[in-house]
């Protein structure tokens, strides 16, 4: 098949077909005289894997050695254990920060109901002044060790 079918039969976008291509994770094609791309049965299964892979958060690098491993698969698979459980530990830090982002926005929400102009809005109040918003929170009560805190990174960067 060429490269609009396989993109057509995985629901994969014929860009990032090529993208895995340059960067190895799908082996060069054979080509017909007009210079197309075919793809067989193999590369289907292989794609589909890389895409699983891709929606359970592992990157180009990690996959290129879930694939290697896959293809000679020799030797004591403990690292890929290890590599989940380190995605799994770095979901756990984001849904942390999370839930403090959220802790934060919601008592930035307290801080006024709306009905009030621009000037006494207790929200802006409170975002102008992000030492005192912060004030209650012991995660960021030293906004300089805390850098996940949403107050030492910046607006809208949240630390996640």
């Amino acid at each position: 098949m060429k490269i609009g079918g396989l993109a057509k039969k995985t629901g994969c976008k014929v860009v990032t077909i090529r993208y895995y291509e340059k960067e190895g994770l799908l082996p060069e094609p054979e080509r017909t005289e007009g210079n197309y791309r075919l793809y067989g049965k193999n590369d289907l299964e292989r794609l589909q894997f890389i895409m699983h892979c891709r929606k359970h958060g592992l990157k180009p690098v990690e996959i290129k050695k879930l694939l290697a491993f896959k293809d000679h698969p020799q030797g004591d698979c403990t690292w890929v254990s290890e590599l989940i459980s380190a995605h799994i530990k770095n979901i756990d830090a984001q849904i942390d920060s999370l839930e403090h982002l959220k802790q934060h926005l919601n008592q930035l929400r307290q801080c006024c109901a709306g009905g009030h102009s621009g000037d006494r809005c207790g929200i802006m109040h409170s975002l102008n002044s992000l030492g005192q918003c912060c004030a209650s929170c012991a995660r960021c009560s030293d906004l300089s060790a805390t850098p996940q805190c949403i107050h030492s990174t910046g607006p809208g960067r949240g630390g996640a």
